[in-house]
């Protein structure tokens, strides 16, 4: 079973992908900015709570997370961003990481956030 969902911003449209997908158990969520400004921390905050809501319309919870990717622009502060993820991710440790690159297509964005999840299945 497939299950997409969408935040409704034009980008997915014009690109045809999707804010998340499921597919059985496992929970894909597409690289996720922050909307508003700020610093890399604050953006990887936003990033981060983005991205598990829209895993969290599809049934994964935080716990469920198995990896995640973080993508910042070349110089920003990683350790800002590394400590955001710290926070939010604390005992449940995700394989994680993390990359630089040359820029996003978000005008500002400095960090974007990928995760995937597994979700367990129920006991019998």
């Amino acid at each position: 079973m497939r299950r997409n969902y969408r935040e409704g911003g034009g980008f997915e449209e014009a690109a045809a992908y999707s804010r998340a997908v499921q597919i059985g158990e496992h929970v894909a969520v597409s690289g996720t900015a922050a909307r508003e400004g700020g610093d890399a921390y604050a953006q990887t905050r936003e990033a981060i709570s983005r991205a598990l809501a829209a895993a969290a319309e599809l049934g994964a919870a935080k716990d469920d997370v198995l990896r995640t990717r973080l993508l910042l622009v070349q110089g920003c502060d990683w350790e800002g961003a590394v400590r955001a993820h710290a926070e939010a991710f604390a005992g449940v440790d995700p394989a994680n990481t993390t990359y630089f690159v040359s820029g996003f297509i978000p005008e500002g964005a400095l960090v974007e956030f990928e995760l995937d999840a597994v979700i367990p299945e129920p006991p019998r």
